[in-house]
């Protein structure tokens, strides 16, 4: 079995996989960090985005072979200890939730959006959150969040 080595959170790792392992299965089954969920199994929800090398991804598309030497930060990577990163922090504020399970990825895909837009207006956070589904939200308290967390980011 071939071998791959990354850094997960800041954390180097190294473990035997079988070639066709998903990385959102090896972060799920052998680091144990489920915070990156499976949702659809057909890259459609965004339910498993993580950062590779600082851009967001699915992880349900990505071998965990291609990532051999990539930095990931799942969701369990932004807080900062007891500190939660300001996209979860205006989540939790601004009620961008519901049952939770889109959450993770949007998160994900949301600090990315504001990395690359700074403070994005409505149309762009939405336009660039396309790739992730909610069932429960209506989206409306998603793009408050969002923007309420640029503020902070930006700052």
């Amino acid at each position: 079995m071939p071998t791959v080595s990354m850094t997960v959170n800041g954390k180097p790792v190294t473990a035997e996989i079988a070639p066709n392992t998903l990385l959102v299965s090896f972060l799920r089954e052998n680091l144990r960090l489920t915070g990156t969920h499976v949702g659809c199994d057909t890259s459609q929800c965004g339910a498993c985005v993580i950062h590779i090398d600082g851009e967001s991804a699915k992880a349900c598309t990505v071998l965990a072979l291609q990532a051999n030497g990539a930095e990931i930060t799942t969701i369990e990577g932004l807080a900062k200890g007891n500190n939660l990163h300001p996209m979860q922090k205006a989540f939790q504020e601004n009620h961008g939730l519901q049952c939770g399970f889109c959450t993770t990825g949007m998160i994900m895909s949301a600090v990315d959006l504001v990395k690359k837009h700074g403070k994005p207006d409505d149309a762009t956070i939405r336009k660039g959150l396309e790739g992730n589904i909610c069932r429960c939200t209506g989206y409306q308290n998603i793009v408050k969040s969002v923007k309420a967390a640029a503020q902070e980011m930006e700052g």
